[in-house]
């Protein structure tokens, strides 16, 4: 259910974004991804694990810095980013004892992600490979 539940949200809230504009700054779906890192920061601080907090910070600062890079050069780095943090669900955050995390947590990230970066990926495949007016937003800067 879990999976399900994060398809189905990852989906509704990027086709909301097309439909009423949000999506038309660059600086959406990279602020997007330093939100869905910061989550398991949440949880460390929420759970009181100081040693595991200093882990969930150095690893959102590295897809912070990758949504970063990917709003200075090309949202591609977003998709990236995107699907790396769903493998980071799947393979690493098991693997890290952080209390405050609910058990469905990882697989609702997971499934959220992979699909937040299939549809920045569809939005983007369906770009021109040169930016036209209105469309620079979503495109890599040249």
């Amino acid at each position: 259910m879990a999976y399900l539940i994060g398809v189905i949200l990852a989906l509704a809230v990027g086709v909301l974004a097309s439909v009423v504009g949000f999506d038309r700054d660059r600086a959406f779906y990279p602020t997007v991804m330093i939100v869905i890192a910061s989550y398991y920061v949440l949880f460390a601080v929420s759970g009181g694990a100081a040693d595991i907090l200093v882990i969930e910070v150095a690893i959102m600062a590295v897809f912070a810095g990758l949504a970063i890079a990917g709003f200075k050069r090309s949202l591609w780095l977003v998709v990236a980013a995107l699907a790396a943090h769903g493998l980071f669900d799947w393979l690493v955050a098991p693997q890290i004892a952080n209390p405050g995390v609910p058990s469905w947590w990882p697989q609702f990230c997971l499934a959220y992600d992979v699909a937040a970066a299939a549809y920045l990926a569809h939005r983007l495949g369906r770009m021109p490979a040169k930016p036209s007016v209105g469309n620079e937003h979503l495109q890599g800067r040249t």
